[in-house]
C-alpha cells in the first residue's frame, strides 16, 4: 500500500508481509507502482546512536528506496528542490523491520537517518549511481532545520562531523549552476 506525504513525490510504502511458521517473506516493492528504475542498490549497517547524514549530490541527485531489513531507524528526508513549495522542511518517519515500512525519497532532497536498535541493517535502492564528486552533507543539528533526532549523543563519521549548514547550502544553490535540484 502507497501513502503519499505533504512532500511532491515522497511516499511511505507499506510492504507486503507473507508470514509462517518458518518466517516471512516480505514484497518490498513493484516497478509499476513506484514506476522508477534502481541501477544502483547498496546496503549498509549502522550501530546504534549512529547518524549518517543529511546526504545528497548536488549533480545526478539520487532518488531512493529505502528498506530496513533488521533493526530500526529515524528517517529524516529534507527536501532541498529549488521551486518546491516544502523547501527547506523535512519529512521523518520510523522504519523497522517490525513495522514493514518503506520510503521512497526523490531527487533533490538530502537524506540521513539514526540507528536505534544494535544493528540496523537498510537496503537502498537509488536511481543514480553513486557520485562522489558531487556529494556534500548538511549537518544533521543544523538549528535552521529543526530536526528532532531521538537521541542525546549520536556516533557520526569523520565526513559528517565537518558537513555543512542549510544557510552555506543555499549559498552554493543560488550561487551555482546545478542541474536536478
Amino acid at each position: 500500500m502507497i501513502s503519499k506525504t505533504k512532500f511532491k513525490d515522497l511516499i511511505i510504502i507499506k510492504n507486503k508481509l507473507f508470514k509462517d511458521k518458518r518466517g516471512y517473506f516480505k514484497e518490498l516493492f513493484r516497478e509499476k507502482e513506484i514506476n522508477k528504475n534502481f541501477p544502483f542498490v547498496v546496503m549498509s549497517l549502522s550501530k546504534k546512536n549512529v547518524i549518517r547524514g543529511l546526504h545528497l549530490q548536488t549533480n545526478k541527485s539520487q532518488g531512493k528506496f529505502i528498506s530496513v531489513i533488521k533493526g530500526k531507524i529515524f528517517d529524516v528526508a529534507l527536501d532541498l528542490r529549488k521551486n518546491s513549495k516544502t523547501f527547506g522542511k523535512y519529512f521523518s518517519i520510523y522504519l523497522s523491520e517490525k513495522n514493514s515500512k518503506s520510503i521512497y525519497v526523490p531527487p533533490g532532497f538530502a537524506h540521513g537517518f539514526c540507528g536505534l536498535e544494535k544493528e540496523n541493517y537498510m537496503i537502498y535502492s537509488c536511481t543514480n549511481y553513486r557520485d562522489k564528486n558531487t556529494e556534500i552533507g548538511i549537518k544533521f543539528n543544523d538549528q535552521d532545520l529543526k530536526i528532532k533526532w531521538p537521541i542525546k549523543k549520536p556516533i557520526l563519521s569523520n565526513k559528517d562531523k565537518y558537513n555543512i549548514t542549510f544557510k552555506e547550502f543555499k549559498k552554493i544553490l543560488y550561487g551555482k549552476n546545478t542541474k536536478k535540484l
